[in-house]
């Protein structure tokens, strides 16, 4: 396996794994290798100095672990932080707007919001995409007004153990793939 650190031509730059060279030359030459901020497929490699093995291992595994789940944070804050900027907030009208735009009623957007489980699972069963979004919400989104034949919503139940309010999982509906 051959690690190659890559940037796309938004300048977003990450990591990419593959079996060999020729391995990365073929998947970029079909397309297949995207951002994963942004999407785009206009990637290249960055410039890597090679790893040179020494005597000793450099690093423990410990810190090894520890530097991935570092990037991981950082890749869940790039994309969280990306929806928040480019897609429109519509609160716990996420269902209801998903299916909206996955049936042709409303313009083909980016939406985020709030669904429950249950709901989730009705959207994909109806071949709604949606994808969980990660991470905390930093960004507070301009409230959003009801139509006026939405329904107020359900406060949640907390049990006597359980003094937390527990929050819906927030959704992002994305574009189909072909």
């Amino acid at each position: 396996m051959i690690k190659y650190q890559l940037i796309c031509d938004a300048e977003h730059d990450f990591e990419g794994w593959f079996r060999d060279s020729a391995d990365y030359d073929s998947q970029a030459e079909d397309g297949l290798v995207e951002c994963p901020a942004c999407g785009s497929e206009k990637v290249r490699k960055a410039v890597m100095a090679p790893a040179v093995v020494g005597g000793k291992r450099s690093g423990s595994r410990a810190a090894r672990l520890a530097e991935i789940k570092r990037d991981m944070g950082k890749a869940v804050e790039r994309a969280r932080d990306y929806v928040e900027k480019n897609f429109d907030y519509v609160g716990d009208e996420f269902p209801e707007e998903a299916r909206k735009i996955h049936y042709g009623e409303k313009e083909e957007r980016g939406i985020y919001g709030e669904a429950s489980g249950k709901e989730v699972k009705d959207l994909v069963d109806e071949g709604v995409s949606v994808a969980p979004l990660p991470g905390v919400r930093r960004n507070q989104p301009e409230s959003v007004e009801p139509s006026a034949d939405a329904k107020p919503p359900q406060s949640g139940a907390a049990n006597k153990t359980d003094k937390t309010r527990r929050r819906k999982p927030r959704v992002t509906e994305t574009k189909k793939l072909n």
